[in-house]
């Protein structure tokens, strides 16, 4: 029975520790940075409308989403992606983006990421300026060869519903 228990414990043992694929070299700092300035390329890329830069942070997979603001702008893969951020860089101008209260988490084997950030989204539309204050932009990254993209991105206006107040 002593060895049965023994059995048990070791093979217990060597069962949970090979399910830790987690990198131990992972530098996190290099990583968040690299993060960091994908977010930073977000924000370029939508104020020069600069749509090399856009291809350059999404991935260019079927599979990947995005939620607008619009109630209806739940777009599925990078080619309605795309079709939408051209539609959009065809109709806004003077575009000008600032970002807060950043948050970026690695999972621990270094090839998912998710953020979350507040936006400020200023730009004209018809002529007319338009403001969109403490916008949530929350998203997932995943690293592909070497290089972190884009994969779901969330964009909300907050609403002041009252709830709980």
């Amino acid at each position: 029975m002593e060895k049965l228990s023994m059995l048990l414990v070791l093979g217990s043992f060597l069962f949970i520790s090979s399910c830790s694929n987690c990198d131990e070299d992972l530098n996190l700092k290099d990583e968040t940075v690299a993060i960091e300035n994908i977010l930073e390329k977000y924000i370029i890329a939508n104020e020069n409308q600069d749509f090399e830069l856009t291809e350059e942070i999404w991935a260019p997979n079927p599979d990947i989403i995005l939620y607008g603001t619009d109630s209806d702008e739940r777009l599925m893969g990078w080619t309605n992606i795309r079709t939408a951020i051209k539609d959009q860089f065809s109709q806004i101008t003077d575009t000008y983006i600032s970002a807060s209260d950043q948050f970026i988490k690695l999972n621990c084997t270094g090839n998912t990421a998710w953020f979350a950030e507040t936006l400020n989204y200023n730009f004209v539309y018809k002529g007319e300026a338009k403001s969109y204050e403490g916008l949530r932009f929350t998203g997932v990254l995943e690293k592909m060869n070497g290089e972190w993209k884009i994969v779901q991105a969330h964009l909300s206006v907050p609403a002041s519903v009252g709830v709980g107040k």
